[in-house]
């Protein structure tokens, strides 16, 4: 017998945690006015650090969100996954048990996965000897928690809980995951994205590598200094188009394809030739030209080496005349795991609300970037297919295609 046609597979709920704004319409308002939250960082003690600016999650209430579990028992980055996950089945229009009725895949990517608390723990070793550890925090730091913890709280039993540690491509990894589950019929609902916390690890890693900015992030900018580090959580409700249409569900896009690949090519350089081949595998997964493509969310971290590889990687797939390229990480920092989870939500807000994101703390392009990184102010657009990009260290490379979902129902 021929096999079964794939099936589409459709956005239908979004769950952000950000510094810029918790919640799909905070976290729009931001992206459209271009808002960011970068301040001194209080997450761990920064003596001795010349400069430790981030952007943190303010004011989060995990116990706003959670119904069954204790934040308490939860590393910071699993509150911010379970907290994302709740508001996107909310934002999709469904129950616990609606989702406990069919198949269900969890999918979640990080960098750090609770390395957050695992400061606490060192810390307190260094207070109070070897030996010292607190046993509460010990049961909360496993990484698997930040997708097992969501499948707890919402009480599915058809479920896999999978925790994808491809560090900053990981959102993307984890979305593209969950579409292979939908389309092959293994699952008829993915609760997919990334998580992650501020951890003393990875901020003084970048510290010694050189590349956290003193002050801002300025990504494809001529004086970019660097990344600043950030955190918290994207998720996405992805289900069947079939399943979406029979319950009414508003679409937000339509996931058409992705790639992926690992080149090892260096512990931390991308590889120009490899980030365009991941694009390539995107662009031919989703069966999209590379003109058809409206916008592209960039990696964009502000270093100078991701810049300058990635805007030539992605001319040398686009041509001469390549979309307009932006990055969210000017606002929001680099949220490790949740990077491309926390880019994905807004290229969905995007194609819906019709504009394009700012690259903010814009002032002069660097040439050899030569990109249209709309500086500053956010631009209305019609949007029909967006492409989002996720890098990682090791050569991880992830690529999204996300497309206008035309018989969109309110």
């Amino acid at each position: 017998m021929p096999a079964s046609p794939a099936r589409r597979v459709v956005i239908t709920g979004l769950g952000a945690v950000s510094s810029i704004g918790t919640g799909r319409e905070a976290f729009l308002s931001a992206l459209r006015s271009g808002r960011t939250a970068a301040k001194p960082i209080t997450a761990f003690d920064t003596t001795g650090y010349e400069h430790a600016i981030g952007c943190a999650v303010a004011d989060f209430e995990p116990e706003q969100w959670m119904r069954n579990l204790a934040p308490e028992t939860l590393g910071r980055a699993s509150q911010f996954s379970v907290s994302a996950a709740r508001m996107a089945v909310a934002d999709a229009g469904l129950t616990d048990g609606e989702l406990r009725e069919q198949p269900c895949l969890v999918s979640i990517g990080t960098t750090d996965g609770e390395s957050h608390d695992l400061d606490h723990l060192v810390e307190s070793e260094v207070r109070h000897g070897p030996g010292a550890m607190d046993a509460g925090i010990a049961r909360r730091v496993p990484a698997g928690r930040l997708s097992a913890a969501i499948a707890h709280e919402l009480g599915l039993e058809q479920v896999e809980a999978v925790t994808l540690p491809t560090a900053c491509a990981a959102g993307n990894y984890a979305i593209g995951y969950g579409y292979d589950a939908i389309r092959s019929g293994d699952t008829e609902y993915a609760l997919c994205g990334g998580a992650d916390a501020l951890c003393r690890k990875t901020f003084t890693g970048f510290y010694r590598l050189g590349t956290i900015a003193p002050e801002r992030c300025q990504p494809f900018d001529k004086n970019r200094q660097g990344i600043l580090t950030g955190e918290g959580a994207g998720v996405l409700l992805l289900e069947s188009l079939e399943s979406a249409v029979a319950r009414g569900a508003r679409i937000y896009a339509e996931v058409l394809g992705y790639g992926l690949n690992c080149d090892a090519h260096h512990p931390v350089a991308p590889n120009q030739d490899s980030v365009a081949r991941c694009m390539q595998l995107a662009l031919d997964d989703a069966e999209v030209k590379s003109s058809e493509v409206d916008f592209i969310s960039a990696h964009g971290t502000g270093t100078k080496a991701n810049d300058v590889t990635e805007a030539a990687a992605i001319r040398q797939v686009f041509g001469d005349r390549p979309p307009r390229t932006v990055s969210i990480k000017s606002m929001i920092g680099h949220t490790m795991g949740a990077a491309s989870a926390l880019a994905s939500i807004a290229c969905a807000l995007a194609i819906t609300e019709g504009f394009i994101p700012p690259t903010i703390n814009h002032v002069e392009t660097d040439p050899e970037c030569a990109l249209d990184c709309v500086p500053n102010e956010a631009i209305e657009a019609d949007l029909r297919v967006v492409q989002n990009n996720g890098l990682a260290f090791g050569g991880n490379n992830a690529v999204v295609i996300f497309g206008r979902h035309e018989g969109r129902t309110a």
